[in-house]
């Protein structure tokens, strides 16, 4: 009886601690597509992003669009399932900026982007395997 008894609570234990947290991240990860991304950190510098300023869109139809400082930008994508990502023919207005290096900064790191990962409402992106930005979910 004694055996029995702390089969089912051993049992208990790991259905416990092993279904909580996984439904917790899938419900805390954002969508690539649809989200808008604002820029928190560009080679290792913290960015405070006010407004519109430094944001991604990824739209379903492989377009994206987004703001610099003070610059519309639009791109095409292409994603796979190992997370690859090329963002080219970039293209902006050419308003001039008060942060016009900062703004060149960020439209340069997006040409060098080839990967990306998630990790809840942050969006990881990479050249190389080397960090090059952090974005963080916008909304909700």
């Amino acid at each position: 009886m004694k055996r029995l008894t702390l089969f089912i609570l051993a049992i208990m234990a790991i259905t416990l601690t092993s279904c909580c947290d996984c439904r917790k991240v899938a419900k805390l990860q954002k969508p690539l597509l649809g989200t808008t991304w604002q820029l928190v950190q560009i080679m290792g510098r913290d960015i405070k992003a006010e407004g519109e300023s430094y944001t991604l869109m990824f739209n379903e139809d492989g377009s994206v669009s987004g703001q610099g400082d003070c610059n519309r930008l639009t791109a095409i994508f292409k994603t796979t399932e190992k997370r690859a990502l090329d963002i080219s023919q970039l293209g902006s207005t050419r308003r001039l900026c008060p942060d016009a290096e900062g703004e060149q900064a960020y439209f340069d790191m997006l040409d060098r982007v080839t990967h990306y990962e998630m990790d809840g409402d942050m969006m990881i992106l990479l050249s190389d395997g080397t960090l090059v930005a952090i974005m963080k979910a916008q909304g909700e």
